[in-house]
């Protein structure tokens, strides 16, 4: 007994080093250190005042931070307030309006693929994710000229549009492959206590595929806060311009704020983050059960 304890004890400590597991570590430190350091510095800045920011050598704490930066933002009383906070709230009726709007179209046509079976089935769905193989930017004329003739140049719903032709491929998607993976004899047998199809659906499935609408929709929501190139193309009025083309204002011919324009993005950053917070469980629930299986 006492051998072969002495016997477990040896081989414990001739164990090998798992090399690779940590290197997995070490990169995986690396890659938190090389996201997290450009944001520690940007709200590090928005807490300088304007000669501090242009200081040189630069120094990572301030020493005298302040928050007149953010307190400028905030206050709708002066011009710059104002106009933050009217960019803001464009931005958040665009990304909001294409999220609902996109989370509409997008639950019934992957739940149509997903149990439906009709000529040029798979062709269909396989034409809908054609579009993500192309960069927007391909996009960027046609669609420019389709809105001109339809006289949206200038408002939000072009961008709604827009943001809503682009996020339904990746957002029908994700969502016919989190309905395959809601069993069939659920529906079933709801049909058969005399639930009409729509009934089985809006009390079955549907509270079922909520972590998937819920990731669905923060892809959506994201992806709309943060674009630029349609925004600065077709939005030629200032006061509907949105937070990613308004916060370019900050450049000027001749100086640029940079502690208002770090503070300016870390507010910007505020509602993704916090979204992402919140409803990050149904997030990787979503990626793990929903997209396996296509």
């Amino acid at each position: 007994m006492t051998s072969t304890l002495a016997d477990t004890s040896r081989s414990a400590a001739r164990k090998p080093i798992d090399w690779w597991r940590w290197s997995g570590r070490v990169f995986l430190l690396f890659l938190l250190i090389f996201t997290v350091l450009p944001m520690a510095w940007m709200v590090l800045t928005s807490l300088k005042s304007q000669f501090a920011a242009m200081q040189y050598p630069p120094q990572w704490w301030p020493a005298e931070p302040t928050l007149e930066n953010y307190r400028k933002l905030l206050d709708p009383s002066n011009s710059v307030g104002h106009e933050f906070l009217q960019y803001f709230w464009n931005s958040l009726y665009v990304s909001v309006a294409t999220t609902i709007l996109g989370v509409v179209v997008a639950v019934p046509a992957a739940y149509a693929f997903s149990r439906f079976r009709f000529p040029g089935r798979t062709f269909l769905f396989f034409a809908v994710l054609v579009r993500n193989m192309f960069p927007a930017v391909v996009f960027l004329m046609p669609l420019f000229l389709l809105m001109r003739r339809l006289g949206l140049v200038g408002t939000h719903t072009s961008l709604i549009l827009t943001y809503l032709t682009f996020g339904l491929p990746l957002s029908i998607w994700l969502l016919k492959g989190f309905y395959d993976n809601i069993p069939i004899q659920l529906e079933q047998a709801a049909r058969i206590d005399g639930a009409t199809r729509f009934q089985a659906f809006y009390m079955i499935v549907l509270p079922l595929s909520s972590p998937g609408i819920i990731a669905t929709s923060i892809f959506s929501f994201i992806g709309a806060w943060n674009e630029y190139v349609y925004a600065v193309t077709f939005l030629n009025n200032k006061d509907k311009l949105t937070l990613p083309v308004g916060i370019q204002r900050y450049f000027t011919e001749f100086a640029t704020d940079w502690p208002g324009l770090m503070a300016a993005t870390f507010l910007m950053s505020v509602p993704v983050v916090v979204l992402f917070l919140v409803l990050q469980k149904y997030f990787v629930r979503a990626l793990t059960e929903g997209a396996v299986k296509s």
